[in-house]
């Protein structure tokens, strides 16, 4: 009578973690996709000069995963998971409220300095929340997992723009027009404290919701996971190897994961500048993100029904990057709606990348595994600087917008085809077994793979 007992136990008590790691994922999905709305509202509201300057937006938020990335795996080991989420939710809530002074004086710099704060926690939250999905349940069901929460971060990214959006934007093309014909400086201030107090609200909402679940997670039955064991298992896989650098589909992968991320914020962030550019209302451009989010959801349903049944990772991925090769083109020889809608679909060309880039990059790391993760994550400031590099070619060198965007994203995706063919079996034995989806396999590679396979 006791197994079954403590059978049920543990079932509960993986299911009350799943639920409080999709909580998670949704909050991040929430946070990560506001941004696109943002770059529209700060650039009215901070009377920013050119796209280059409210690009920064997304370096500012993706910057910090460069820089914390291995940081945070070093702290994780010193707190445990539990209180790494909660401490990640309480730096993201710290960088949440400086938006609220950023907003009264109407600092682009402060509103900066929130985001960079956020991506700080968020680099903590991730390094920390990817590993406990995977390994909190049995390996054999590590898919499933995964894929629920993949569903329940990009539902969350479909929803925050268009609320956002719809609180800080409302009426946002006569508002422009007005604050444009304003001649009177105390009217045109007035007009902009105005649009710029809109987004105070909204953030307290999130900076104390985000300290409630950071108490929650604190004190919650969570249980602990331990990662140490694992790898210890795994010391001796890897003697012929003295450095992380001598894996070179390691390398070659974390440049696919920068580019992957690049067209990734290009396609959910970039969207409304791109449709602004053509000459779309602003009321209308501040939902795009939500359609890129959209395509990217069904993507990665098709995804979970096709990978590994019918099609392998490796395959997904080259598929994945020849629908980029042909949307990005779509996008290039067609304007307004038409060209639009070819944007919100590179979001289905993205959606099985990560899952397929980031195992394929870490196989066969044996102890080098947590090192090769932590380069991987950094990759992710690949989505601060592509889209600085588009506003770069279309406000600095006056190329046109839509020759502009397609040259940031269709060599992404012709380097990204190259990894799925070629790069990611560099440096390895032709013959070596190819990792199922989402690192689907068994011991502590299939574990490790797992990490990171989900970007949030």
């Amino acid at each position: 009578m006791t197994q079954p007992k403590q059978l049920n136990s543990q079932a509960s008590s993986n299911f009350k973690a799943i639920f409080i790691m999709g909580v998670l994922f949704f909050i991040l999905g929430f946070i990560t996709w506001l941004n696109g709305t943002l770059i529209q509202f700060l650039k009215l509201a901070c009377q920013l000069d050119n796209d280059i300057q409210a690009f920064f937006v997304t370096f500012a938020f993706y910057i910090g995963y460069f820089f914390l990335a291995i940081p945070s795996s070093y702290l994780l080991k010193k707190t445990g998971y539990k209180k790494g989420l909660a401490l990640g939710l309480l730096v993201i809530a710290g960088g949440s409220a400086i938006f609220i002074p950023a907003s009264n004086a109407r600092s682009f710099p402060l509103f900066l300095t929130g985001l960079f704060v956020q991506s700080m926690g968020m680099s903590i939250l991730q390094t920390a929340i990817n590993p406990y999905i995977s390994i909190i349940g049995p390996i054999e069901s590590a898919a499933q997992r995964i894929s629920i929460m993949g569903i329940c971060n990009k539902v969350a990214g479909m929803i925050s723009p268009i609320i956002l959006g719809a609180v800080v934007l409302n009426n946002a093309t006569a508002l422009e027009n007005k604050i444009n014909a304003a001649t009177d400086a105390i009217l045109k201030t007035g007009l902009l404290n105005e649009l710029a107090s809109r987004i105070v609200t909204p953030y307290i909402v999130l900076t104390l919701s985000l300290i409630v679940l950071a108490i929650l997670i604190r004190f919650s039955p969570l249980p602990e996971i331990d990662t140490d064991k694992e790898e210890k298992l795994a010391l001796g896989k890897q003697k012929t190897k003295s450095s992380i650098f001598q894996f070179p589909h390691l390398l070659l992968g974390v440049i696919c994961l920068f580019l992957y991320v690049g067209v990734e914020v290009m396609a959910g962030d970039a969207i409304g500048t791109y449709g602004k550019a053509q000459g779309l209302p602003l009321d209308i451009t501040k939902y795009f993100t939500a359609f890129t989010l959209a395509a990217m959801l069904l993507g990665y349903i098709a995804g979970i029904i096709t990978i590994p049944r019918i099609i392998s990772q490796q395959t997904g991925l080259k598929i994945s990057a020849i629908l980029g090769i042909v949307f990005s083109v779509g996008t290039y020889v067609t304007t307004g709606y038409t060209a639009i809608s070819f944007i919100a679909l590179l979001g289905l060309a993205n959606a099985l990348m990560w899952p397929a880039i980031f195992p394929l990059a870490i196989k066969g790391l044996g102890r080098f595994t947590k090192t090769g993760s932590a380069l991987l994550i950094m990759g992710i400031v690949g989505g601060g600087i592509i889209p600085l590099v588009y506003s770069y070619f279309k406000d600095k060198l006056h190329i046109a917008n839509n020759l502009s965007f397609f040259m940031c994203v269709l060599p992404c995706y012709a380097y990204i085809l190259f990894y799925s063919m070629k790069g990611y079996m560099a440096g390895k034995v032709p013959d070596e077994p190819v990792p199922g989806f989402l690192g689907q396999e068994s011991g502590l590679e299939g574990k490790a793979a797992q990490e990171g396979a989900l970007q949030v």
